[in-house]
Order: C-alpha cells, then sequence, then structure tokens
C-alpha cells in the first residue's frame, strides 16, 4: 500500500466534522489527535508532532472538533471549545469510526491530546476501553476530566514543560487518579507551548517511543 494523504468530513455525534488523515503505507495503528482550545487541525505543533509519528509508520488523523459555523459562533464565548463533556463525546464519535474507516480498519487506536484536548482525550478513553489502546497528554489539563480518570485503564503518557509549573501540579494530581499505567516526563527548559528549540522535537519522540510500545503491531521502539 502506497502512502495516503487525504482531506476527509466524518459524521460524528450528530454533526460532521473536518479531518485530515495521513495513512503511511507500512501503517500498523493510528493516532487520533485531540487539540485543545482555540486550536484546530492546523496547529503547527501538532503537525509537527504527526509527522513524526508518520516517519515511524503511524497513521494519524487530526480533526476539528467543532464545525465551521460553531467555530465562528463560539469564537466570541469559548463556551463549546471548553465543554469537556461534548468535546469527548465527539471524540468517542470519531474512535467509533475509525475501525469502520477503510484507511485505518484493523489499526489499534491512540490518542494525542493537547491543552484541554488532553482533558477529552482521556475522557474517551474511559469511555472506549477497549477501543483506545494508548494515550499521550502534551501541556494537558487533565485535571478537567473529573472522575472519568478513574475511568482509565491506558497506558498515560503525560508532557509537561519545565517552565509551566501549574500544569506541572495538575498533572501529577491527576496521576493519582488514572488506573492505568502513567508517566509524567518534564521537558527541561520548556514553556507551555513547547516553543523553546528543541522542546517539541522531545516531545514528538517521547509520543512517538511511547505509542511504538504500547499499539500492537508497531516494532520496538
Amino acid at each position: 500500500m502506497t502512502d495516503v494523504e487525504v482531506s476527509v468530513t466524518i459524521p460524528a455525534a450528530g454533526v460532521v466534522l473536518e479531518a485530515d488523515v495521513v495513512v503511511p503505507g507500512s501503517a500498523h495503528a493510528v493516532v487520533l489527535f485531540v487539540h485543545g482550545s482555540g486550536s484546530s487541525r492546523r496547529s503547527p505543533r501538532n503537525r509537527h508532532v504527526a509527522r513524526e509519528l508518520q516517519r515511524a509508520g503511524l497513521a494519524t488523523v487530526l480533526a476539528d472538533l467543532l464545525t465551521p459555523e460553531e467555530d465562528r459562533v463560539d469564537a466570541a464565548t469559548g463556551r463549546m471549545r471548553f465543554d469537556i463533556a461534548l468535546l469527548s463525546e465527539r471524540v468517542s464519535a470519531l474512535i467509533d469510526r475509525l475501525p469502520a474507516d477503510e484507511l485505518t480498519r484493523g489499526l489499534d487506536i491512540g490518542l494525542f491530546g493537547a491543552s484541554t484536548g488532553a482533558a477529552a482525550a482521556l475522557v474517551a478513553a474511559g469511555a472506549r476501553p477497549e477501543t483506545v489502546k494508548a494515550v499521550v497528554s502534551r501541556g494537558g489539563r487533565p485535571d478537567l476530566a473529573g472522575d472519568a480518570l478513574r475511568l482509565v485503564h491506558q497506558p498515560v503518557l503525560l508532557i509537561v514543560g519545565e517552565r509551566d509549573p501549574i500544569v506541572i501540579e495538575l498533572n501529577r494530581e491527576a496521576m493519582d487518579k488514572v488506573v492505568g499505567e502513567t508517566r509524567l516526563e518534564i521537558v527541561p527548559g520548556a514553556s507551555h507551548l513547547f516553543e523553546e528549540p528543541g522542546a517539541l522535537e522531545t516531545v514528538a519522540e517521547m509520543a512517538r517511543d511511547w505509542f511504538l510500545r504500547h499499539l500492537a503491531g508497531a516494532p520496538a521502539g
């Protein structure tokens, strides 16, 4: 199979969401990206991480969780983009579509969540224990998942910048609630957005190695 790169629309939880899908010819698993508030599937940071995963033979799906119209209306209030219950419902719906899609059928599924999107990813992981196999959070707010963290049995990697002390503490507290294997990695010298030289590369490598370790069919990292 040759590499496939397409933009698609995906019915999910009563709406139609836009997504960019890349499937390497040797794909052995797929990672669904869950972006944070105020971001989108075009996030340069998530795309940077996605390229590293693709080079490792992982398919990637970068999806918008709001429709274009919802995003325009919500720009002033921010209500929907901070509604973890709504966003996690849509993430769960996207997860349900992946096994049925010709491009991703039969592939193990991982989730990569950023900022508030990490909370939505973790809630969805708890709701889909048989389908989601691993989760990675970048600068995430897992605390926003609340008691749903106690339903997460999958291995979870939490990546936080050293210069993001409040988020570090929130991640440490969240670790005590997650049932499955958890690891907190602190990137030296990095701030919340990992804009420092080499910081995002470190995030991408950590995420790659975690998914290669925990997704079936992946070569040993």
